[in-house]
């Protein structure tokens, strides 16, 4: 079984700073991409940032130059630096993992449960 724990969310005033981190855990063989996506009240969920097992990284071009998606491989965690945060940053971010649970086997998608960052201006 695997599960994937997000911490870091909370209450910050506009312009301010928070880090969001993931770890996955249970019986993991590889990850390969891991991500952050964000949902609004009343909005779709929308992807925030991806980085491969190589290092490669993605952004939501409303994020890009604030926010920074890196991951340490050892300790199957992803981390989300995001600084000059706003009020439209307010969501549900929610992490999740393309991995696979044995050798040669399928890759699934897992996500975890969310947290809450709410901006305040």
């Amino acid at each position: 079984q695997v599960q994937l724990v997000e911490s870091g969310g909370g209450l910050v005033q506009a312009g301010g700073s928070l880090r969001l981190s993931c770890a996955a855990s249970g019986t993991i063989f590889s990850i390969n991409a891991m991500g952050w996506y964000r949902q609004a009240p009343g909005k779709q969920r929308e992807l925030v940032a991806t980085v491969t097992s190589g290092g490669s990284t993605t952004y939501a071009d409303s994020v890009k130059g604030r926010f920074t998606i890196s991951r340490d491989n050892a300790k199957n965690t992803v981390y989300l630096q995001m600084n000059s945060l706003k009020p439209e940053d307010t969501a549900v971010y929610y992490c999740n993992a393309d991995l696979q649970t044995k050798v040669a086997g399928p890759t699934y998608r897992y996500w975890g449960r969310g947290t809450q960052v709410t901006v305040s201006s």
